[in-house]
């Protein structure tokens, strides 16, 4: 298969870019795939109502089928078609967040078929904001199943440079939407049960969602890789987000994890190991790497979001062997950090103090 790819600016959708938005709604009706930006971080799409299509997703990705697909929509109205309810809880996050980077689970209709579910009765749903992505839904029919646009497991894709890297000759279309703005997936709320609960952290934070649900909850259990139980949202089985190295999070007082990571790191290197760190702005200087890259200020938490997929996609360019991560609070937006570290380390921390 030729993968098309072409370039988009979200802020000049001229006539040519509408062309483009057009062909790539009909690859998506006639069961073909196409890579896209969100806000969040590229997706994968394919029509969700096609049983073939989410086959062809999950092909595509190396991904397991029983892990279900984001079904991402327009406008809210196509809510009530996904769902077979629709509560006043999802009405209230839907008006305080879409189109934005929260996915709600429900109870699933007719029109979205179980290859897309992962073979669950729930539905997992977004609107994104990104104008380029819903577009391009609307386009292909309104109704657009898509996770992130990269080989299953490795660090989610934030620039279309990755997606091309992981999927071409495997998809119809790569559309070129520039750098994503948030740079991590979206927050996911479980609304099937009596107690709201997030089942993945993101941009929109605990703090955010009890603001608008004061009964919202957090599924702290981690589902082992080799359980059966089938995942009720994408990202919670299956080992996430991995550079082709191996990465470990360091714990501790700031002096204790420079020292530490400094000695592996010297001792890495003279065994022929090339060695990375993730740092901060404030500590960057201080490492004895061979690869030292800064995610910003702690101060930032955006920045170090926006920045986390690209410096672990960037190790990989650079062949580095071995990985060592600073670690960061858990309040806001730095859970949903933490999150997605510790599934890059395959849960491997060292506590030092």
């Amino acid at each position: 298969m030729e993968t098309q790819v072409v370039v988009i600016d979200e802020n000049n959708i001229d006539e040519k870019a509408q062309e483009a938005l057009k062909k790539a709604g009909q690859i998506l009706l006639a069961g073909g795939l196409v890579a896209f930006p969100t806000e969040t971080v590229y997706g994968l799409g394919g029509d969700g109502r096609n049983p073939d299509s989410s086959k062809k997703i999950y092909a595509a990705k190396g991904r397991p089928s029983d892990n279900p697909l984001i079904v991402h929509i327009w406008q809210v109205e196509d809510l009530y078609k996904v769902a077979s309810d629709v509560s006043e809880e999802a009405l209230k996050l839907a008006k305080a967040f879409w189109p934005g980077p929260l996915t709600m689970i429900l109870n699933k209709s007719d029109l979205i078929p179980l290859e897309t579910t992962g073979g669950l009765d729930t539905v997992a749903v977004r609107m994104p904001s990104n104008k380029i992505a819903a577009q391009m839904i609307r386009e292909g029919g309104g109704f657009i199943a898509a996770p992130s646009a990269n080989t299953s497991g490795r660090p989610s894709p934030t620039v279309a440079k990755y997606c091309i890297e992981d999927l071409d000759g495997k998809v119809d279309m790569i559309i070129d939407g520039g750098q994503v703005g948030i740079g991590l997936e979206s927050t996911i709320v479980d609304l099937t049960s009596d107690v709201p609960m997030i089942l993945r952290p993101g941009y929109i934070t605990y703090e955010m969602l009890k603001e608008v649900l004061p009964n919202v909850s957090i599924d702290k259990t981690i589902i082992d890789s080799n359980s059966k139980e089938k995942p009720k949202a994408p990202g919670m089985k299956y080992r996430h987000y991995a550079p082709k190295g191996e990465l470990t999070i360091v714990e501790g007082s700031q002096e204790h994890v420079l020292e530490y990571i400094n000695e592996r790191a010297i001792k890495m290197h003279e065994q022929g190991l090339k060695v990375g760190v993730i740092a901060t702005d404030a500590t960057a200087g201080d490492y004895k790497a061979d690869v030292v890259k800064s995610v910003g200020s702690r101060e930032n938490e955006e920045s170090v979001a926006h920045e986390l997929f690209r410096i672990l996609r960037e190790f990989d360019d650079e062949d580095v062997d071995v990985m060592f991560s600073e670690s960061f609070d858990t309040n806001g937006i730095g859970q949903a950090i933490m999150n997605r570290l510790l599934k890059a380390a395959g849960q491997h921390v060292e506590h030092l103090d």
